[in-house]
């Protein structure tokens, strides 16, 4: 027979266990209207479970098992005549999660205890938001979860992960994988404006909206400000949000595929987003009466294959034609490249200049085009305001100006 723990091996076990137990038990009575079991019992099963665990280790090898049928039986009994006909098991097989943490505490596992205890627990305190949630969600939105598990799990895997074509440049590997991280970046908007919506006024609008797409919010933004004159400075204000999250957006692919270029925008690129928010904090203040207004945004599919494609497809060429403006043209190639492109979308160029940094572009020349782009794109919002109301104009030409100035003062001089 295994020599058994000494007795602070023990006490440390036990009383991990104990501790998660106590967790969910708190959180179950808080909802004791609809559980069996509390604050006392969730705390018992967990040393149950911890208990069967050591001796099914150190006297009966079918003790854990036996154990966990007992509190099987239990937990039906309990269920049958404490329950009405419409509740749900959340509770009952919290129970038998609850056991089995127990034993993995004894096991030594317990980081993974720890860690499945917390997303129990999390999972049954959320109940409310997750069922608003669920009354959210369309065939659409299952339909868009599948289509990026196929580009993630099942296209990724197979890709090639070695450089092909003209000038020796072309990954597979590597596009898919900018394919996914930028589908990703839109699942998140995608999310957030499900789970909050467009209804919390034209400043959350523009945040929400920036996620997914600053332009389509400029533009949306543009036309009402022809019926809603007097709505102007707020319009203006989701606008410019919206841009300054582009900006946070951009900050965040860079640094996902090269921290170098990351920290070498934070200056440039989060002068001109600090810029731009600043311009809407005076908006905000100037604007002594708040006029509460909504706009339905909607958020489209962001997993439509084709358009994953299409933005692969675009990748792919864009890192062709900034390695030739290098080869060819040397820096003014890359920075010529960077605006023509970042005209159209920002995500791509952003993505190709990270992944060349350090290898056939220097980290100063990335991190200048990845502005360029960013201030170019900022440029075509400017412009798209400009067929908006009068009103507008007066509000957001001023402060894209100011952004785009500062961001090109700053990257020219200190980078």
């Amino acid at each position: 027979m295994t020599e058994a723990p000494d007795l602070l091996v023990l006490f440390q076990r036990f009383g991990i266990a104990l501790a998660l137990g106590l967790i969910i038990g708190i959180e179950r009575e808080l909802e004791k209207s609809e559980a069996f079991a509390g604050i006392r019992t969730f705390p018992l099963i967990a040393l149950m479970g911890c208990t069967a665990a050591m001796l099914n280790e150190y006297f009966a090898a079918w003790s854990f098992v036996a154990a966990f049928l007992v509190l099987a039986a239990v937990v039906i009994t309990a269920h049958i005549h404490t329950t009405t006909p419409r509740s749900g098991i959340t509770t009952e097989i919290a129970a038998f999660l609850c056991f089995l943490f127990g034993g993995l505490v004894w096991w030594q596992m317990t980081a993974l205890a720890a860690a499945l205890a917390f997303v129990t627990v999390l999972l049954l305190a959320t109940k409310k938001p997750l069922e608003t949630l669920s009354r959210k969600i369309a065939q659409q939105d299952i339909a868009a979860a599948l289509q990026f598990g196929v580009i993630t799990l099942i296209i990724l895997p197979i890709l090639p992960d070695r450089t092909f074509g003209p000038l020796d440049v072309i990954n597979p590997h590597t596009i898919w994988l900018m394919v996914v991280l930028i589908a990703g970046i839109n699942f998140v908007g995608y999310i957030l404006i499900k789970i909050l919506g467009a209804q919390q006024g034209i400043g959350l609008t523009g945040l929400l909206g920036g996620i997914a797409s600053s332009t389509a919010v400029t533009l949306g933004f543009a036309r009402r400000s022809h019926t809603e004159q007097k709505l102007a400075p707020e319009f203006a204000l989701g606008i410019v949000v919206a841009s300054a999250v582009m900006f946070i957006r951009v900050l965040a692919e860079a640094f996902t595929v090269n921290r170098a270029v990351g920290k070498m925008l934070l200056i440039p690129i989060g002068s001109a987003g600090l810029v731009g928010l600043l311009c809407c904090a005076c908006i905000w203040f100037v604007r002594k009466k708040k006029v509460e207004v909504t706009e339905n945004l909607k958020a489209e599919n962001p997993f439509e294959l084709w358009p994953a494609l299409l933005f692969g497809l675009l990748f792919g060429l864009i890192l062709l034609i900034a390695k030739a403006g290098q080869v060819y043209w040397g820096t003014t190639g890359v920075y010529l490249s960077s605006i023509i492109t970042g005209l159209a979308d920002v995500d791509p160029i952003t993505l190709s200049l990270s992944s060349l940094a350090g290898d056939t572009i220097s980290t100063t020349v990335a991190a200048r085009g990845i502005t360029l782009a960013a201030l170019a794109n900022t440029a075509v919002k400017m412009l798209i305001t400009c067929s908006g109301a009068l009103s507008l104009c007066k509000y957001s030409i001023p402060i894209f100006s100011a952004m785009i100035l500062t961001g090109l003062v700053v990257s020219f001089t200190l980078i």
